[in-house]
């Protein structure tokens, strides 16, 4: 199993994500990101605004979840 944080993963806080895929953790950062956008949580929604601009562009947006997806495989199991 690894962890990855909210920021880590493009997020505004340091809630810990944990699972033994990159894709567990990815819906894990999701739902928590559902949570924050109904509690307008200020950090949040500027930290999702990036992530619409960065959607816009569909090379750049897989580019990012590939740097992501790399990150995660290079930390160490928990």
């Amino acid at each position: 199993m690894k962890s990855m944080t909210c920021k880590e993963l493009g997020g505004a806080c340091d809630q810990i994500f944990s699972g033994y895929t990159f894709d567990e953790i990815a819906e894990l950062s999701k739902k928590h990101g559902v949570e924050m956008f109904q509690k307008q949580d200020v950090d949040h929604l500027k930290a999702m605004e990036n992530m619409q601009s960065l959607m816009k562009d569909q090379e750049a947006m897989q580019q990012w979840f590939d740097e992501k997806r790399k990150a995660f495989d290079a930390l160490p199991n928990n």
